[in-house]
């Protein structure tokens, strides 16, 4: 399922697919020991589709939770020089 398709979709139905996806994937790995799959590329298929609808899971909130940034909301940003107001270097 292309991830248009999945943004669609509500929550619990995203849960719901997940479960099921989860359940193929481990019938497949069970199969493919006992040398029945022939398909062996539906578990990549089910893996990057389980791995999109986490991503999509990861999204939500960031969406949901868009403030504005101050001054003081983010930490200094690091330079790999050493320059003044570098996370690693030591206080003056």
């Amino acid at each position: 399922m292309k991830t248009t398709e999945l943004r669609q979709r509500s929550k619990s139905e995203l849960q719901k697919i997940l479960v099921d996806d989860r359940e193929k994937l481990r019938q497949l790995r069970f199969d493919l020991s006992a040398g029945k799959v022939k398909n062996v590329r539906e578990i990549r298929r089910i893996k990057k589709e389980i791995a999109r609808i986490l991503t999509l899971f990861t999204e939500l909130p960031k969406e949901a939770k868009v403030k504005k940034r101050t001054k003081f909301s983010s930490p200094t940003r690091a330079t790999a020089k050493g320059e003044e107001g570098d996370l690693f270097s030591s206080p003056k």
